[in-house]
């Protein structure tokens, strides 16, 4: 017994000792492959000897300076470079602590933005997607569409939700390759129910992220979201927390669709785990808006923006680039999902294998044909995890993705500095372990 107050208190879990790389070593001296990158945030792995060495020297410097009184070059620095790096004219950074924080911090702008632009505005509902993730604070948990809002129903904001992006479980019934992409048309149709005078925003994630794992839109779906937005008079906000620097194989995944939103929310990649770190990037525009306005967001977090975090995220930016590691995530991760979809969709058990760059997901299913789920009940995604941990591996599961309540999955994160041999050695483990597992779940059915 110890004095934590964990998640889970009556799980047993793993004392981590040190990392190095992907890899990750307990106590007892055993090495696992980090798999997920804890919640894909190690993105350059760990104990990166550039990022420690730039710790060190800001924290020999400054480690702490409060952002109503203090700019510092650390902030600027990453500013600049994250200007340089976004689409389009998002070129200004607000920093925060992370995740959650950034999708609040969006919801906040998003609202602020029509009040500063029109003078007096009732827009103020933000729209999100069924089966999505985006934060456990209360604005953040009141957008997300997942399973863990439910206990706290009663404090949530009464914000509308629209249909997932789902290929795999299509809410309409439709194939990609012959629908007229209805996921995103439902946008519309939300709007017009609500009145497009009282909504500020519409948020998305460019991947879906630990609600399904891995779930990839159609080529389409973004392009008709913005032309909803557009004509609405409603902000687009993307939600890159988790599939942002990298994770998917550009630098911001929404780039594939080859549409510019009006925010990008980003955390964890951004410092890659060796500092808490978020934020809002925010289109010029926006930005214009409130200095021409009042001049004051009336928001704030007490380590937002410290010099400490910015200079770790300096180091981390760099390395993704010169390392030419976002290619590198492109390129390792499509070979990582082809090898997972041959070693793994043979199992009676796994229904999908999914995801872009090296975001990637499984989808386990009691049924391949009719894709019905396991029941919740027999905790198939955590017991299969479990099985994994014992071959080595460590991965991010993930229930209720099918129905709200029953489904299991999980996420496949691998820091971008996996090398294809790795991935190789990931494979050989994951299907070691699903062949263990294989014979575990024929006695629960």
């Amino acid at each position: 017994m110890d004095n934590v107050f964990y998640r889970n208190i009556n799980k047993n879990y793993l004392e981590v000792e040190r990392g190095e790389g992907i890899y990750l070593y307990d106590t007892a001296g055993n090495r696992y492959i980090d798999a997920c990158s804890g919640a894909a945030v190690a993105n350059l792995g760990h104990a990166h000897p550039r990022v420690i060495e730039a710790m060190t020297q800001q924290a020999n410097k400054v480690a702490f300076s409060h952002l109503s009184r203090w700019t510092s070059a650390p902030i600027k620095e990453l500013s600049a470079l994250v200007a340089k790096l976004a689409p389009g004219s998002l070129n200004k950074l607000y920093l925060v602590s992370g995740g959650s924080e950034a999708t609040e911090a969006a919801l906040k702008m998003a609202r602020q933005y029509y009040l500063e632009r029109d003078g007096k505005s009732g827009k103020y509902r933000i729209i999100s997607r069924w089966k999505s993730f985006h934060g456990n604070t209360i604005g953040a948990l009141s957008m997300t569409g997942d399973k863990r809002r439910k206990k706290y129903t009663p404090l949530l904001l009464d914000f509308p939700h629209i249909a997932p992006a789902y290929c795999y479980r299509c809410p309409f019934g439709k194939n990609q390759e012959s629908c007229g992409v209805e996921c995103a048309l439902d946008l519309e149709r939300a709007i017009k129910m609500e009145g497009a005078d009282n909504v500020a925003a519409f948020i998305a994630e460019s991947v879906g992220g630990a609600a399904c794992g891995a779930i990839v839109p159609h080529k389409d779906y973004f392009k008709i979201i913005r032309q909803i937005c557009d004509h609405y008079d409603i902000l687009f906000i993307d939600d890159e927390v988790m599939a942002g620097f990298g994770r998917t194989g550009t630098m911001f995944s929404i780039e594939d669709w080859d549409v510019i939103p009006d925010m990008i929310c980003v955390a964890k990649g951004m410092s890659a785990g060796y500092s808490p770190l978020g934020g809002v990037i925010a289109k010029e525009e926006i930005y214009n808006a409130f200095k021409q306005g009042s001049g004051i967001f009336v928001h704030g977090h007490t380590y937002g923006g410290n010099p400490l975090s910015a200079a770790v995220a300096v180091a981390v930016v760099k390395t993704l680039v010169e390392d030419d590691l976002v290619e590198k995530s492109r390129v390792v991760g499509a070979y990582l999902l082809r090898r997972l979809q041959e070693e793994l969709l043979p199992f009676w058990y796994v229904g999908d294998v999914r995801g872009k760059g090296m975001m990637l997901g499984v989808e386990l299913v009691r049924d391949k044909v009719t894709k019905e789920p396991f029941a919740a009940s027999l905790g198939i995604a955590e017991k299969l995890t479990l099985t994994l941990v014992k071959h080595g591996v460590i991965v991010y599961p993930g229930t209720g993705n099918a129905d709200g309540e029953n489904g299991d999955q999980f996420l496949l994160a691998p820091p971008l500095t996996m090398t294809a041999e790795q991935a190789d050695e990931l494979v050989a483990a994951l299907t070691a372990g699903f062949a263990e597992f294989e014979k575990k779940i024929a006695l629960t059915m």
